[in-house]
């Protein structure tokens, strides 16, 4: 059973300006969340991205980014719809995160700067083996969680390792765009990771526009679009039926976009 169940969104008293002219947030008034994994998809700017940061700070999950989402300054326009939602629990959880695909950059970005303060220790304090066997001890239990360096892993392997490590039974974890780090393959070894992790007692809240991890079997879907926010099935989704159409012959579009006629 999904930890977040209902979404709840009062009708604003003005919805002329964003966050509250999202075409989406009428159908949002009172919404069920039925799977322990829900797929928000629809075209950029259809405001799939702008719920699933809502979401997230109102829940309270911690970021990955740079910032907290208390602090982080890309959220500044968000934050007065979070602050209107209102959540229903089946079991309140703490556990958790929210990642965008480049918190991910910063996350490594991160690791190696904390790695190199402690190798300056460690050379500074080279005759002194007490502080010496601290700052080692803490490099190598960075390293440890991970395997090795995340820095050493390709981009799309790298966010797999971390998403191995980060992500446990008992959490809400809210991702956007995770096809961005990831190949073809790598996408459908996420998608695999993340419908066992799901039998295993974690829900996701995942915006995507990858065929490949949308088929994650037994997922919720929702759909956005300039008419609203519906429930739909994975074989109903445009962006399935365009990539399987374009994939069966890719010349026929390309012929229609380069005609001069």
């Amino acid at each position: 059973m999904p930890y977040l169940k209902r979404i709840h969104c009062p009708p604003p008293a003005d919805d002329s300006a964003f966050p509250f002219s999202l075409s989406f947030l009428p159908s949002l008034h009172e919404r069920e969340i039925n799977s322990n994994v829900l797929f928000l998809v629809g075209e950029n700017g259809s405001g799939k991205s702008s719920l699933l940061e809502s979401i997230a700070i109102a829940s309270r999950r911690i970021s990955v980014g740079d910032s907290s989402l208390e602090q982080d300054p890309t959220l500044a326009e968000i934050r007065p719809l979070a602050d209107k939602l209102r959540l229903g629990w089946s079991r309140r959880t703490g556990k958790g995160f929210f990642l965008r695909a480049e918190d991910f950059f910063n996350f490594v970005r991160r690791n190696k700067e904390l790695e190199k303060t402690f190798d300056g220790y460690i050379e500074h304090f080279k005759d002194d083996a007490r502080v010496r066997g601290y700052m080692e001890g803490n490099k190598r239990a960075i390293n440890a969680r991970y395997g090795r360096d995340l820095n050493d892993f390709s981009h799309g392997e790298g966010f797999l390792e971390f998403a191995k490590s980060r992500i446990h039974p008992g959490g809400l974890y809210l991702i956007d765009e995770p096809e961005a780090a990831l190949s073809p393959q790598r996408q459908l070894a996420f998608a695999l990771f993340v419908f066992e992790l799901a039998q295993q007692g974690c829900q996701f809240i995942i915006a995507s526009h990858s065929p490949i991890i949308l088929s994650v079997p037994e997922a919720e879907i929702w759909s956005f679009d300039e008419c609203g926010l519906e429930t739909t099935t994975y074989a109903e989704l445009e962006h399935v039926s365009f990539t399987k159409s374009f994939l069966q012959s890719p010349e026929r579009y390309w012929n229609r976009l380069t005609d001069d006629d």
